[in-house]
């Protein structure tokens, strides 16, 4: 039992660890466009190219999306140093756009699919318990109670149980094989 709740709260903090964002830039879709955040203000390229997208700095760069510009881009940004004894060097941060865009699609974030489907599940669940009390409240008297099946009418019952209108099976004309059809004799 305490090796399985030990597993359960690995897991459980695994996915903590995972779910928190580690850099403040990515690329995100809106309708045509795409736009890319660079961790701070810094200048745009795209591939290996050195010539800058902007002349001038940005921590944010949005464009039209075709299949023209798909690939690798960067921004190139000096990062604050905590104290100037320590010269500032120069990151690249990379991004690599590649997607599909029409004009009325959005991105759906993971979390609002999240909340849908809890959402919906406790809908569901008030709509079972709204209709189990409106049906135990139609009903009082508890579950329902079995009847007894009508008398029959005399002269209209069945065959005796020992039918003589069925004939008892026979050792001697059965067959043994399997699948085999009952052959009669004489």
């Amino acid at each position: 039992m305490n090796s399985i709740c030990v597993r359960v709260v690995l897991a459980g903090l695994l996915l903590l660890i995972a779910t928190v964002k580690a850099d403040p830039g990515g690329v995100s879709f809106w309708k045509t466009k795409f736009t890319m955040t660079c961790p701070e203000m810094g200048k745009w390229y795209k591939d290996e190219e050195k010539k800058p997208l902007e002349e001038h700095e940005s921590k944010t760069w949005t464009s039209e999306y075709d299949d023209s510009k798909k690939g690798l881009y960067s921004c190139q940004y000096t990062p604050q140093s905590e104290s100037d004894l320590e010269p500032a060097v120069p990151k690249t941060y990379f991004f690599y756009v590649k997607g599909k865009v029409c004009e009325n699609c959005f991105e759906l974030d993971g979390i609002v699919v999240l909340v849908v489907v809890v959402v919906d599940v406790f809908v569901t669940g008030g709509v079972i318990l709204l209709v189990y009390k409106w049906a135990k409240r139609r009903n009082p008297a508890g579950p329902a109670r079995t009847t007894k099946a009508p008398a029959k009418a005399a002269g209209r019952a069945g065959p005796p149980v020992p039918s003589p209108d069925y004939e008892q099976l026979s050792a001697h004309t059965r067959s043994r094989e399997t699948y085999s059809t009952v052959n009669r004799t004489g």
